[in-house]
């Protein structure tokens, strides 16, 4: 019988739309667990998860039988609807459309935990802007500076 073997460690950021500081400290970890629940379920490793009131930062080990979009999708989609059917917004909540998305060699996985779970002590020096810049270019990923992040209309 054959099988496949993947080592495949990636890390999703993505926005609250129009990257407003909704997400509280009163439901941030109940939001973890959450989007964990989903991760998992669909089959992945979730390594670390930690957000700021603006964005979320996900690394996990990814199942090669589904797309970073599917799951993206799926994890942006359930959660902003569990954050509005909980009310935990005094607004309507949304995950502003788009996502980054990076991969690490198994040698970096204790790197990229610690940066992760260290997010409020690398933004107060660093704006998240600036620090999803920094991603994109430490990556080599091309982007046009008009749609990185979608202005209030």
């Amino acid at each position: 019988m054959s099988n496949t073997y993947t080592q495949i460690h990636i890390q999703c950021v993505f926005v609250v739309k129009f990257r407003e500081a909704m997400i509280g400290k009163e439901f941030q970890e109940r939001l973890h667990k959450y989007i964990t629940g989903i991760v998992q379920g669909e089959g992945h490793k979730m390594i670390a998860i930690n957000s700021m009131p603006d964005h979320v930062h996900l690394f996990f080990g990814m199942r090669p039988h589904q797309s970073i979009s599917d799951l993206m999708k799926k994890v942006k989609g359930e959660s902003s609807e569990w954050i509005n059917k909980e009310k935990l917004t005094r607004t309507k909540f949304n995950w502003q459309e788009g996502y980054g998305a990076f991969s690490y060699a198994k040698s970096q996985v204790d790197a990229v935990v610690n940066y992760i779970l260290k997010q409020e002590e690398h933004h107060r020096k660093k704006t998240f802007a600036e620090e999803y810049k920094e991603f994109l270019e430490k990556f080599e990923v091309e982007y046009d500076e008009k749609y990185l992040f979608k202005e209030p209309e």
